[in-house]
């Protein structure tokens, strides 16, 4: 959903965050909620009791058992009293804030929705960050004592840590929150901002399988012409059909893609 950290980084999260979103009808009405990642893994369905966990589908309770799941507490954004206030209080605490962008107040589903994926992607991001800090201490482990030579921490391509430790799913979501800012600097004509996210998009697309074909996404996301826009997003739609195996869908979107194709010679 494309969350702005106001403090803290999106490359080091802390784990602990305050959510900010402001009212459609007035910006100087805030509403937030606190997320937190558990430092351990842990499943809430082991705590049920037999009787409600055997409603919950087997897979759904294999999946639980290894996702490290970043909680909004309250589960809805709610009222704050100011945004000075959210300040003062991030900074005392010591925690990241992130900035979600606007809300309508009396939409209390959306409230719900946006508190639930924005923790959603925070724990991504955390989980990353964490999976890189491990290869990175497990690789300085190895190599301590047998080479003068090894990098330093601040010669390491952080960036590049991070995007190793992706599942493809966090690549794919990744890519798609950078073609909403390339095709925002596209049609603002800025060029500085295009080179650098289409650097970032390429970097991502790297390290994709080939039958994701990222790097045709990359290519229509900075055609400057609206077939541009289309054909990314169709890109896109396939390379999810093909990471959820729903195969049955992408020969419609690949023959959507030649239409398009087709039709711009």
């Amino acid at each position: 959903m494309g969350m702005q950290f106001l403090r803290g980084s999106a490359q080091a999260p802390k784990g602990h965050a305050i959510f900010v979103a402001r009212s459609t009808g007035n910006s100087r009405t805030v509403y937030c909620t606190y997320c937190v990642v558990p430092p351990i893994p842990m499943s809430l369905t082991k705590y049920l009791p037999p009787l409600f966990a055997a409603q919950i589908p087997a897979e759904e309770l294999r999946e639980s058992q290894s996702i490290v799941n970043g909680m909004p507490i309250p589960p809805m954004l709610e009222e704050a009293s100011s945004m000075e206030y959210l300040q003062r209080l991030v900074d005392l605490r010591n925690d990241d804030f992130c900035d979600l962008g606007t809300v309508s107040p009396g939409d209390e589903g959306s409230r719900v929705q946006m508190a639930i994926l924005a923790c959603q992607e925070y724990g991504e991001l955390y989980s990353a960050y964490i999976a890189a800090a491990g290869q990175l201490s497990q690789s300085s482990s190895t190599t301590s004592g047998t080479s003068l030579n090894a990098p330093s921490l601040d010669d390491l391509d952080a960036d590049e840590l991070l995007i190793q430790a992706m599942s493809d799913r966090q690549k794919l979501t990744e890519l798609g929150k950078l073609v909403g800012m390339v095709r925002y600097a596209v049609e603002g004509h800025d060029t500085p901002l295009l080179q650098d996210t289409k650097r970032k998009m390429q970097r991502i697309a790297n390290k994709l399988a080939e039958k994701y074909r990222g790097s045709d996404l990359v290519t229509s996301a900075v055609d400057p012409r609206a077939r541009g826009a289309q054909l990314a997003e169709l890109y896109l739609s396939r390379a999810f059909k093909l990471l959820d195996e729903e195969y049955a869908d992408i020969p419609a979107i690949e023959r959507s893609i030649r239409e398009l194709q087709d039709g711009s010679r």
